[in-house]
């Protein structure tokens, strides 16, 4: 009786690990590049943002459609201080707040009126400084285009 217990409790037993896959890729094949077919292909797979070479290639043979991911440093770094300008420009905005009201409360009218004027001069100045910096942002996307567009 003991031995039947353990023996049926030693066949339900599974040996552990990963299931089988219902259809394996067990075919290979084999591909030469030359030096100069190969950097194709490797800028290609780089382009491409795919993980596996061979997941690369059955895409290719078979027309699947793959997304090509590209990375422009410059415009991350563009971007980068842009947004880093637009924060101090931010900044620069809630400290001219403060500063109205701290003139308005320690300063006579006639003072603050002279301050606030001078303030006026270089809000002024930030505000065209803006303006040029979203005429260069506007520039530099239209010669982003221009250049995906004769990539393509």
């Amino acid at each position: 009786m003991y031995n039947q217990i353990k023996r049926s409790m030693t066949n339900n037993k599974s040996k552990g690990g990963r299931n089988p896959k219902l259809d394996p890729a067990t075919n290979r094949y084999s591909v030469n590049f030359s030096s100069e077919e190969e950097m194709r292909f490797l800028k290609m797979y780089d382009r491409s943002g795919m993980t596996s070479k061979s997941a690369f290639i059955r895409a290719r043979i078979f027309n699947e459609t793959f997304h090509v991911v590209t990375y422009d440093k410059s415009q991350h770094e563009y971007y980068t201080k842009l947004s880093d300008f637009h924060a101090q420009f931010r900044m620069v905005g809630n400290n001219y707040n403060q500063t109205l009201k701290e003139l308005k409360s320690h300063f006579s009218e006639r003072r603050s009126a002279a301050l606030v004027y001078k303030l006026e001069k270089y809000m002024m100045q930030l505000v065209h400084l803006m303006s040029k910096v979203t005429e260069l942002t506007d520039e530099y996307r239209k010669n982003k285009q221009k250049s995906e567009n004769m990539e393509i």
